[in-house]
Order: C-alpha cells, then structure tokens, then sequence
C-alpha cells in the first residue's frame, strides 16, 4: 500500500536525484538546452522557499514518488510567471518501476486535500507540452488549462503549460 508523508530533511537529496531519473526519459524527445534547463530546475534547491511543503510516497519502506507543494503568492518559476494567488503542485516524480500504481493521483490528492484545509479555491500545476502521460492525469483529475498563465523557459518553442483546478470548500 502506498503512504504519503511529509519528506524528511535528510531525504530532500534523494529526491532531487529521484526527480531527474524520473524526469530522464524526455532527454530524448526535447532540445538539449531545455532539458538541461529543466534537469538544473528539478535537482536545484528551489523547492527551499519558505512554507515549501515537501510530499513523498512510500511504497514498502521505500520512496517511489515525489511532490513540492508551493503555497500562493510564491514566485515558484523564479519569474517566469505571475505569482498566483493559489498553491502550485511542481515537481511531480515517480520512479519508472512504480508507474501505472496510483502514485501521482494520491501525491495530487494529498496536495489539493491540504491547499483545501488552507481556504484554497484553487490549486495549480504546469507541465511541459511533451509530459503527455501527465496532461492526460491531470485531465481526468479535472484541472482546466488556464493558457494565460503558459510560460517558455528556454525560448525553444516548448511550452509549459499551466492547469487550474476549482476545490470545492
């Protein structure tokens, strides 16, 4: 059974390095220079700011997932978007062999429980416009693609793509 629980701080390293081999297998498909950009982004200490809550998901005693869950107001893309008013799921990781086990749905889950229990009426997540596996959960969790808030990092025609969800309170 899969436990989500808040990361220890002696685990935040193994979670950064579990977030590029997670995010590795689109190395292949996307420009270099964008997926060094998103490499340095997802191994970088950006997911530090303050009140930065930071999920994990164990499965048999071991990590296979991960998510920072940003609060609102954050400037959780170091400028490259409009700080919004609501929280901002970033950096959603499961390892390869704990795919297609519900991992990403709970961690999603656990995040839109806790920006609910903050008052919340939204909570927000960007994705790549190559993360198709992803936008497809996303989707059938009922977020909606706000494209007023779509940004692209590295000028390379890719565009990450910004999603809202309404949290009934």
């Amino acid at each position: 059974m899969v436990k989500i629980r808040e990361a220890l701080d002696n685990e935040k390293e193994i979670i950064r390095e579990q977030r590029v081999k997670a995010y590795e297998e689109h190395a292949q498909i996307i420009p270099e220079g964008h997926w060094n950009a998103l490499k340095k982004a997802i191994s970088s200490d950006s997911d530090e700011q303050i009140h930065v809550e930071h999920l994990v998901a164990e499965l048999d005693g071991e990590i296979v997932g991960s998510v920072a869950l940003f609060p609102a107001k954050t400037d959780a893309y170091e400028g490259l978007v409009d700080m919004l008013d609501y929280p901002e799921i970033r950096m959603l990781a499961v390892t390869p062999h704990a795919r297609g086990k519900g991992v990403a749905e709970l961690l999603i889950k656990e995040c839109i429980l806790r920006a609910k229990v903050s008052g919340s009426k939204y909570i927000g997540l960007h994705t790549g416009d190559f993360m198709k596996t992803a936008m497809r959960l996303y989707e059938r969790m009922n977020f909606i693609r706000i494209p007023q808030f779509d940004f692209q990092p590295a000028d390379d025609g890719i565009i990450v793509k910004a999603y809202r969800l309404s949290i009934d309170l």
